[in-house]
């Protein structure tokens, strides 16, 4: 393969992975405030979303990250996307509620698995108010790395 190409190639998927951390970076701009919710009578912290945030609602972004599967370890086509591996995880108790997005796959086309990071990219939506889904939904979504 010629030497030019490749360098190419590679700056192509550096490019990728820096957007994609970034993206992170800016879904880390969030605070919680506590709210009264009738539904479950409990109050729950719920995210005010800084503006930079904001600006990405509707958008298509990429998250470089891991797959945590919610129905075994199969093809996906709605999991949770994390920015660590699951030891590290939201769930685990190892990081914040911003560093994880329900995903819901393009035309509910299944993702392969995988324990290893992964870049992916779909619409993004901010959910402060639906206590059943989490505060960042990824729809459209689909595998680009």
């Amino acid at each position: 393969m010629n030497k030019r190409l490749i360098i190419l190639l590679l700056l192509i998927g550096i490019g990728c992975s820096a957007i994609a951390q970034n993206n992170w970076a800016t879904l880390s701009k969030v605070v919680y405030k506590k709210k009264y919710f009738e539904e479950v009578d409990y109050e729950l912290e719920v995210p005010i979303f800084h503006p930079n945030v904001k600006e990405l609602e509707g958008k298509e972004v990429e998250l470089r990250g891991y797959i945590l599967a919610l129905e075994g370890i199969k093809d996906q086509e709605h999991f949770m996307f994390s920015l660590f591996p699951f030891d590290l995880c939201f769930f685990c108790g190892g990081a914040g509620p911003e560093t994880v997005v329900e995903v819901f796959t393009k035309n509910e086309k299944k993702l392969k698995y995988s324990s290893k990071p992964v870049v992916i990219k779909g619409i993004l939506e901010l959910n402060a108010d639906d206590i059943d889904r989490h505060m960042y939904i990824l729809r459209e979504a689909e595998k680009i790395d």
